[in-house]
Formats: C-alpha cells, structure tokens, sequence
C-alpha cells in the first residue's frame, strides 16, 4: 500500500480520473467539418456554421463517432446502453461559441455504462480500476493569450471535436466494494493501459503531448485504514505522465498538511505549475446543478442496437491485456518482458511480425528489443516502415533484419558476439541483410567439422608441452587450446564444436 507519512498519522490516498480522449475521426461530433485540426493548419480554417454557432444551424450526430464510442466501452468491459441522450451543458467561455457544451447527462445513463480496467497494482497483483462511466461530448476551442499584449484570440478548429470521457468509479455508499488508484505509479498505470485499448482498438491517437489525451485528477486523502471519503480537489487538464504523478504527490501532501494543522479542505478546481511542481486554487469546484443540463432539442435520443454492437464487437482486434497474457502462456516471455512489449500496440505488432510462425524465436527476440533496439529509436520504426523512409535518414532496422540475425545464432551461422557486431554495422547505416552483412565482413562461423577438426589436430601437434601438462591434470589449460584453433580459423570457427573435438582428442 502506498501511504505518506504525516506527522502524526500514516495517509493513504483516493485518486479518481477523468480521462478525456479525442475520437479518430474524419468529421466533428455534430458538424461534417474536418475533426484534424493540427498546428500547421490556419486558425479557424476548420470550423462550420454549427460549430461557430450561426442562428437557425442544427447539428447532426457523427454515426462513426457513436460506433468509436461502443468500441472503446467494449474494450473496458463495459456495459453498452442501448439508450441515451444529449444535453446542453451551460457555461459561459469563449472558447464554446455555443455558450454551452453538448454532452451526456450526469445524471442519465450514457453511452457507455460500468466497466473496468485491469493493472498491475503496486503489491504486484492485478487489480481491476472500476469505470463509472464514459460519455460523449465535444471539445472546445483554444484560446491564445500570448499573441499580442493586449488581446486574446479565439481558434475554433478544434471546437466540435468528439471527445470521450472516462470516469473512474468510487461506490462511497459501500467503501467495501471499492477497488480504487491508490498511488502516483497506479494512475500512470491506468492511464496508459487507457491509451493502449485506444490506439489498439484506433479509437483515438490518445497522445498527451499532442493534447488527444487529457485528464483531471481528483485527490482526497484520509488517515490510514478509515473508510471515510473526504473532501476531494480536482487538478484540470494534466497532459504528462510525469506531471500527473507530480500533481497528486504534491497535492496529497498539501492536503495532509492542511488537515495536520486543523483545517479542513475545500472542493475546489486546481491548477498545476510545471515549473515548480505545485497546485494551486483556480476556482471553486462545480458541481452538476451548477452547469444546468437540460436535454438538448435540436438531438433526438440515441438507439443502439444490439446488431450494432455485435457487429463492432466482431471487429475487435486483441487487447493489450490478452497479448500480454499471450505472450506470458504461449510465447514463455517474463511478465516484465511482456509489459514492456505491449506499451503500444504498434511494438507488440512489430514483435509479432518477427516472431512471425517461429515461436521458438520469441525469447531471443524480446531480449534484443528491449536490450538493444529500444535503445536506438532513430533505427527503427514501430510501424513496420521500409529502410531508408527518406533521403539522409538513419537505416531503419526491420522485424525480419531482427528474426533474420537471431536465426543465424540459432543455426551457429554466428556467434553472440558477431552478431553484435552485425547490429552494429545496421546501426551504422551498412547496407543488406544480416547475412549479407556477415557475408561482406567475413563473419560467417564456420560449422565444417573438417576444417575445424584440421585446426584443432595443427593446435595439437604444435603444442606438445602444453597437451602432457593437460592430459596431467591441469585441465584449466583447454581456453589456451580453444583460443589457438580460433586464432587459426580467424574466429570463425563454432565454439561448440571446437570444445566438443579438443575434449575428444585430447583425452
């Protein structure tokens, strides 16, 4: 259990999020505007009349975005509802022209109902994050306040973007029934497990350095073993792993350090200062009644089938969770191996390529991924992408240059250490396979028990003394032998082999 030691009494911390996803998408939510909405496209280039909110402009819900949405709750075992509607959520900011956000009710079942997410808690068992909900709404606009000293500008491109918030669950009626993040690690943990189900099932790029993934951290901490729920705050749009968990640690112990001196936390909404690691109060936090959700006219209720949501179930590739037991069950990979493996689909699809009907290659290939290619990222492409992508660019090293290097160890085409050599080389832009590389360099092993036979009876006749001194006892003198017959062949000859025939002749 992670607890904070205060001065008085051991803390313990309740963390819930409020993970914001934009949806992959051709079009808006409610409008047929483009949904891409990049830095190097122009400011309002992007927006349509229902998005700059132009009288007598209705809108009209994106179907595609619907069905991302049930793929998205089916990959956190959710329940589907088969009937929700929308609301108009009313705030007063310039990034919303509307002057209110179209959403789902909080208090109204939304599209996707109770789930759960599976992590590796922090005593090292698995321990499943329940999901309250997850509901569709859109984004807002961005406000830029440095372009000139004395205004501020509006770009509505990204206004009407579909966004699916993920709201973790806490049951405060029966704290017993609660399995809750409990620590800075367990919330990265579960935000990126959030992000591999995204990219895997392409419901969203789910990027935090690009802002299509996003979440609000509510923190409360209480005195070790109580069941109380206290007063929480809420720190908004946290874009980095590193701050997240920054944020909460921070907050956490402002928080004991208020309820230490006898105070009592407010709920209120925080901000987060990179710079120096704090939270700060930014306004009081809002509760429902405050936004005044009343459903919104121009929307009728949404009906989903259950055609619609088999049909996308059926459709599903496997989740990060499945590959990783995979590969643990199957492939015998480590459960750290496997982890790292599956920290984005598109590495697990790479490892897959090159392991390709040979799992017997597995092992092999996970120890040079994460021990040798993770280290090099300008040489290799997550995507499967074929050498040379551009003029002047680094070689990208490819799932069958992998397969094909760890083969030539198997067969003794190679030994470890040539094989490093080869990586090297790829690494170092030369061109071909690894075994044309060998091929090139002179480093294919030589395997003809023959050749490697006559080296090892020239070795022999050559060094009468050092053979009576070993046949005598000093069986320690076999490395002087095996390194005089891999001197002789250039260090081509197999190392198995040339022990297996010293042994044989010499007794």
């Amino acid at each position: 259990m992670f607890t904070i030691k205060g001065k008085t009494t051991d803390w313990e911390l309740v963390i819930g999020l409020e993970t914001h996803i934009e949806v992959l998408s051709d079009s808006k939510l409610f409008s047929g505007a483009s949904a891409d909405y990049n830095p190097t496209i122009s400011p309002n280039t992007q927006v349509s009349m229902v998005d700059a909110a132009m009288p007598g402009m209705l809108p009209v819900l994106n179907e595609y975005c619907v069905e991302q949405a049930i793929k998205m709750g089916l990959g956190l075992n959710a329940e589907i509802s088969r009937r929700s509607r929308f609301a108009r959520k009313q705030y007063f900011y310039p990034d919303l022209p509307q002057g209110y956000q179209i959403s789902q009710p909080a208090d109204e079942p939304p599209i996707v109902g109770r789930g759960y997410v599976e992590i590796t808690g922090d005593d090292g068992n698995p321990k499943k994050i329940f999901i309250e909900r997850a509901h569709l709404e859109q984004d807002a606009g961005k406000l830029k306040h440095d372009a000139h000293p004395t205004k501020s500008f509006a770009d509505y491109n990204r206004t009407g973007v579909a966004l699916l918030e993920i709201v973790t669950y806490l049951d405060v009626k029966n704290p017993e029934n609660n399995s809750y993040i409990s620590s800075p690690d367990e919330a990265e943990r579960y935000l990126r497990e959030i992000r591999e189900i995204a990219r895997a099932l392409g419901v969203s790029k789910a990027n935090m350095e690009e802002g299509s993934m996003r979440a609000d951290v509510n923190v409360s901490v209480r005195p070790v073993g109580s069941n109380e729920f206290r007063t929480r705050t809420e720190t908004k749009n946290m874009v980095s792993f590193k701050f997240i968990k920054s944020a909460i640690e921070y907050e956490a112990r402002r928080q004991i350090e208020i309820y230490e001196n006898g105070g009592t936390v407010s709920q209120d909404t925080m901000r987060y200062s990179a710079s120096d690691g704090t939270t700060s109060v930014m306004r009081s936090k809002e509760d429902a009644l405050d936004y005044r959700y009343f459903p919104d006219p121009d929307l009728l209720e949404l009906i989903v089938e259950d055609d619609m949501i088999e049909r996308i179930r059926n459709t599903m590739p496997e989740l990060p969770a499945t590959t990783r037991a995979r590969y643990i069950n199957e492939l015998g990979l480590a459960e750290y191996d496997a982890a790292r493996l599956t920290e984005s689909t598109d590495i697990s699809r790479w490892f897959d390529t090159a392991v390709g009907d040979k799992p017997a290659r597995a092992k092999s290939i996970a120890n040079w991924m994460i021990s040798e290619l993770f280290a090099h990222p300008e040489n290799w492409d997550e995507k499967n992408a074929v050498d040379r992508a551009q003029p002047g660019a680094p070689r990208i090293i490819r799932p069958s240059d992998l397969a094909e290097l760890v083969d030539m160890i198997s067969d003794k085409s190679i030994n470890g250490k040539q094989a490093k050599e080869i990586f090297i080389k790829m690494l170092d832009d030369e061109d071909g396979s690894p075994r044309e590389i060998a091929k090139r360099f002179g480093m294919e092993q030589i395997t003809d028990t023959s050749a490697i036979e006559a080296a090892v009876d020239d070795v022999i006749a050559n060094n009468p003394a050092q053979v009576e001194q070993y046949r005598g006892g000093k069986v320690g003198l076999l490395g002087f032998f095996v390194g005089g017959v891999m001197k002789a062949t250039g260090g081509k000859a197999n190392p198995a082999v040339v022990n297996e025939l010293l042994r044989k002749k010499l007794g």
